[in-house]
């Protein structure tokens, strides 16, 4: 059936929605379009421009925890994050160890600071550059804006290649703190690997 449809000069669906979106920002070297689960099959532009927005917001989250990951093993915020409990930023321990050391108010404090960003200040501004605000520079330097649109697709696929980095680097950060407690931990501390050796 497929051969019938190519004789008679029918292209499949996706590879129509393959070539739609081969001009869009975010499509690459070496890879070009991918889209192996065939999630823009359809061609809905909308639905795609929607999905890169989500990449790239999310590539940003990637970019920030990494530093995040990175910078307390340097240097630490100094004096105390929570007073009332007599918590000090250098007590507070760096990665997924966190998690459970920081007061259930501080979390509140994080969820509504990136609430309000979400919902309120960065809202889509371009029907087809998802993820620019027009605020500028990380969002908060709008004399930096970048007018020229060959400039800014350069720096929208640029941040969206370092966010596509970021998110595998912070899985493998998270993976490893779980595993053997620290994002850069020991392997020989991960004594429940399966691929130790078991003593006889």
């Amino acid at each position: 059936r497929g051969a019938t449809r190519l004789r008679r000069g029918m292209v499949p669906r996706r590879r129509v929605a393959a070539r739609a979106f081969e001009e869009e920002f975010g499509v690459q070297p070496p890879l070009g379009y991918w889209d192996p689960m065939g999630l823009s099959a359809d061609g809905d532009f909308t639905e795609f421009y929607r999905r890169r927005e989500a990449e790239l917001k999310n590539g940003r989250v990637a970019m920030y925890a990494t530093i995040g990951y990175i910078v307390p093993e340097f240097w630490r915020i100094p004096g105390f994050l929570c007073p009332t409990r007599d918590i000090a930023f250098d007590d507070v321990p760096n990665g997924l160890g966190a998690i459970t050391k920081v007061p259930a108010e501080g979390w509140l404090q994080i969820l509504a600071w990136c609430g309000y960003f979400e919902l309120v200040d960065f809202q889509p501004k371009h029907p087809t550059e998802g993820g620019n605000y027009f605020k500028g520079r990380l969002g908060i330097l709008p004399m930096t804006k970048i007018n020229d649109e060959d400039e800014r697709r350069r720096a929208l696929n640029a941040e969206l290649a370092n966010g596509r980095l970021a998110m595998f680097a912070i899985i493998g950060m998270w993976v490893q703190d779980g595993l053997t407690g620290s994002a850069w931990g020991d392997w020989s501390l991960y004594t429940n690997s399966p691929l130790r050796a078991r003593a006889v």
